[in-house]
């Protein structure tokens, strides 16, 4: 699991649904209402995963993501959540990680969550471990 998830939502009818999910998921979350709280909430606390809405009062989603890229280039991991389903490329091309369309179902966040959950140093050794292992294989001969 993520050590750290911030959730970026202004509605909070939106706010409490995504939380009760992740709370069901067994993820902790903090929150912000807007991208210039988000910012502010980075600066102080070091996060896995964004969960960033686009439309926000202050600071929208779009603007907040370049800034985060621009600040911490690849991590956070920000998995853009919205409403409009024809702005992913302008999400993607601001820096997002991933796209999730509202309504947010539990299933879908779980999967965004993993997807983009980092991979412990323990398991990066052994990943890096296992590819060397079967580069040697995929060059022995086995007889037949």
């Amino acid at each position: 699991m993520p050590s750290s998830i911030l959730l970026v939502e202004d509605v909070e009818l939106n706010r409490k649904v995504a939380l009760l999910m992740l709370k069901k998921l067994g993820y902790h979350a903090d929150f912000a209402t807007n991208g210039f709280e988000a910012i502010e909430a980075l600066e102080h606390k070091s996060y896995d995963i964004v969960l960033m809405d686009i439309q926000m009062p202050v600071m929208d989603g779009l603007e907040a993501t370049k800034i985060i890229r621009q600040r911490w280039h690849q991590n956070p991991k920000i998995v853009v959540i919205t409403a409009l389903a024809d702005c992913r490329d302008a999400c993607l091309d601001a820096g997002a990680d991933d796209f999730l369309n509202k309504p947010l179902g539990i299933e879908k966040l779980r999967a965004a969550i993993e997807y983009n959950m980092p991979i412990s140093p323990f398991v990066s050794s052994n990943l890096e471990e296992f590819a060397a292992t079967s580069d040697l294989c995929a060059m022995e001969t086995i007889p037949i």
